[in-house]
């Protein structure tokens, strides 16, 4: 792992993440020293992790149905001078096969997007296929629990019944979000597509837990602590987001 890749991927999201990532691309430049990794990130928006990414030294492809945020991908790429390896394509998880050579990446990103799409099962799918044989899927998803607890402690017990109930952790029709999953539903979802999950852990353990005194009082206390919750299965299911890194065999 280089300096730039932690540093970098460090800032991009959960520390814990971070460091899963680095560790694959510190296996894929092993394996193919001559080139940058191929990394396809599915709705990755603005650039939260691409653009981190490819100053980390990757070619990525950013696929995202959003023009505005594909442009303000490609602002942010230029302003971080690394516009040339960083492309952004206009396109769904569902069509992803006519914005990406099936199993060309080195890594596939789907960061946010399974709480989003209407079928999950098939976003997972595409993703697999874009994966190259032996490349790795990183997924991040919305946590199930954590919605729960979170209501809980607001006082609102209809919402956190429903979410506890409901099949797709959804707290009424109005909910923005389609579907949250805990620790094993993201499990079940991945094998379900062939894939072989090597990581399963939380991201965000305690964000919705830590009063804002002691967060702002003890930011590297409270980062060591997150880096050791996030790999403890009981204390993954709390937090706000579920991170899993699955291998296409």
């Amino acid at each position: 792992m280089t300096a730039a890749a932690g540093d970098l991927l460090g800032a991009s999201g959960g520390s814990r993440v971070g460091r899963v990532l680095e560790a694959e691309l510190d296996r894929v430049r092993a394996a193919h020293p001559a080139r940058r990794p191929l990394v396809v990130d599915v709705g990755g928006g603005s650039g939260a992790w691409a653009v981190p990414l490819a100053a980390a030294g990757c070619t990525v492809t950013v696929v995202d149905s959003s023009p505005n945020a594909l442009a303000a991908l490609q602002r942010r790429a230029r302003e971080a001078g690394v516009g040339e390896h960083v492309s952004a394509v206009q396109g769904d998880v569902d069509a992803l096969t006519e914005c990406i050579e099936p199993g060309s990446a080195d890594l596939v990103l789907g960061h946010g997007l399974l709480e989003v799409v209407d079928d999950a099962h098939g976003a997972v799918a595409a993703l697999t296929a874009a994966a190259a044989p032996g490349a790795a899927v990183s997924v991040l998803v919305a946590g199930r629990t954590a919605a729960v607890l979170t209501r809980v402690l607001a006082g609102r017990l209809v919402e956190a019944r429903a979410v506890l109930t409901d099949s797709d952790g959804r707290s009424g029709p109005d909910d923005k979000l389609r579907r949250r999953l805990d620790g094993p539903g993201l499990r079940a979802l991945l094998d379900g597509a062939g894939l072989v999950v090597e990581a399963l852990q939380g991201d965000g353990v305690l964000d919705g837990w830590l009063p804002g005194s002691v967060r702002d009082g003890g930011a590297a206390e409270v980062a060591e602590l997150e880096l050791l919750a996030a790999g403890v299965p009981a204390l993954r299911e709390v937090a706000a987001r579920l991170h899993a890194l699955a291998r296409r065999p």
